[in-house]
């Protein structure tokens, strides 16, 4: 793993990060707050800034807070509650994403009394990725592939699949839900699983593993997915190798994760044969969604993005969230989305220093170039995507995707926008499943997709 100082981690002024751990005060410079690759955002991030550093003290990212790393403290320091073993990262994690690091027989994964393993090998796995930084970090995963031949064409593909919102806590990670029997992604995916498709299910970031779970955070998600699809290949399944060709799918959190992966794809994991993307619901563009939950039954979403994001990019809660704010993060680590209701309809503007609600903070820096950093859209994929969304959806408003597919168009990407009449997010989710599977159906058969670019 590379140190602190071999990632850019030098001496500047950087106000907007600071430790948990505040015994630390060495300084960090800003460059190493956004990818070197946006100087532009970079130096406007750094103009903004300036008036501050005379005010307020510098002090270093605490780098043994790195989700997915051994020993990984939360945003909050507060203590996780003890994980099983497996989830447990190694001290030294394989540099090379995608590396297996560990493997065992899931049970229950499709049904309490596991019957389904006479059709179903299915696996947990723990697999090397890297964070937004670039660090390796472990993630935890469950592949499920059918024991029956694969009766289409060339080798049975492999659908990396991201999970919708699960929560924060350890607790919710997708694996540790379906052997709970409490995973809802099993309605969507099971359909991919019966046309005879590998499915793999990534944890994400922090979520199983130790640390806070780094949602919304683009680059993290999409390589889980794409380092997903790598370990897949390698896990030992009959008839799998490197040459296995890949599909990405995902909804709501799942549709972001895939759809960053399809964009990372190219740079990030070229050697995968990527056939195509299913982003359902995708939040390519945080702001609009964080002021359309705010105070509503979602609140709980707008809360975790804020501490993913804080967690990802080494910000100190105590800059913008006020006591009550702070003193709140402990419950939205700890949450799961079973328990939706445990932090509805609570306006963020209750929660910050200044009494404005976070999507105003996200339109100044240096929160705006933060979130821009995770704008998705601004890299053509380099495979044919469907996108979906609920003309009616309460949680990513339907020009979110819709921009993304036009962002993706004027890119001259292959995209496939499907509106979807039912209402509300949540009706959007079993259309967009069936969608996906008539759109895998014809990437891995070979057709060619038609775009719809400029219908909508």
């Amino acid at each position: 793993m590379r140190s602190r100082e071999q990632q850019g981690l030098g001496k500047g002024c950087y106000p907007w990060v600071a430790s948990r751990h505040l015994t630390s005060r060495q300084e960090t410079p800003l460059s190493s707050a956004l990818p070197r690759r946006r100087t532009v955002a970079t130096a406007v991030l750094a103009a903004s800034l300036a008036s501050l550093c005379a005010i307020a003290p510098a002090a270093s990212a605490d780098e043994h807070a790195i989700p997915g790393t051994a020993g990984a403290s939360t945003l909050s320091d507060t203590p996780e509650p003890a994980r099983p073993a497996f989830y447990e990262p190694p001290a030294q994690i394989p540099s090379t994403p995608g590396t297996v690091i560990r493997q065992e027989k899931a049970d229950n994964v499709l049904d309490p009394l596991d019957a389904s393993s006479l059709s179903y090998d299915a696996r947990r796995v723990m697999y090397s990725s890297t964070d937004r930084e670039g660090t390796p970090i472990a993630v935890t995963a469950v592949v499920v592939s059918p024991k029956a031949p694969w009766v289409g064409p060339g080798k049975r593909p492999i659908i990396s699949y991201a999970a919708g919102t699960q929560g924060m806590a350890d607790a919710c990670a997708p694996s540790r839900q379906l052997k709970a029997m409490t995973e809802y992604e099993t309605i969507f995916f099971k359909d991919l699983l019966f046309r005879g498709y590998t499915v793999a299910l990534t944890d994400y970031q922090g979520l199983g593993t130790p640390g806070t779970h780094t949602y919304m955070v683009r680059e993290a998600q999409g390589h889980a997915v794409l380092d997903l699809a790598r370990a897949t290949q390698r896990v030992g399944l009959p008839g799998t190798d490197t040459r296995t060709p890949v599909g990405l799918s995902g909804y709501s959190q799942g549709g972001g994760a895939a759809a960053a992966a399809a964009e990372l794809a190219g740079s990030y994991a070229p050697e995968l044969d990527v056939k195509g993307t299913v982003a359902g619901a995708p939040p390519a563009d945080l702001a609009p969604v964080s002021k359309q939950i705010d105070g509503s039954l979602y609140s709980a979403f707008e809360l975790y993005a804020t501490a993913g994001l804080f967690s990802a990019y080494h910000v100190n809660p105590s800059t913008y969230l006020n006591a009550k704010g702070v003193a709140l993060l402990p419950k939205v680590e700890g949450n799961c989305v079973i328990n939706l209701f445990d932090l509805a309809f609570i306006r963020s503007s209750t929660l910050t220093k200044d009494g404005r609600p976070m999507d105003q903070a996200f339109t100044e820096e240096p929160l705006r170039s933060l979130v821009a950093d995770n704008r998705i859209g601004r890299t053509k994929p380099n495979a044919p995507v469907l996108v979906t969304s609920s003309l009616t959806d309460d949680v990513i408003p339907y020009a979110v995707p819709r921009q993304l597919a036009k962002d993706w168009c004027s890119r001259g990407a292959n995209v496939w926008f499907q509106p979807i009449i039912t209402p509300t997010h949540l009706g959007g989710a079993i259309p967009t499943a069936a969608y996906a599977t008539t759109f895998f159906e014809s990437r891995f058969n070979g057709l060619t997709q038609l775009p719809n670019c400029g219908a909508y």
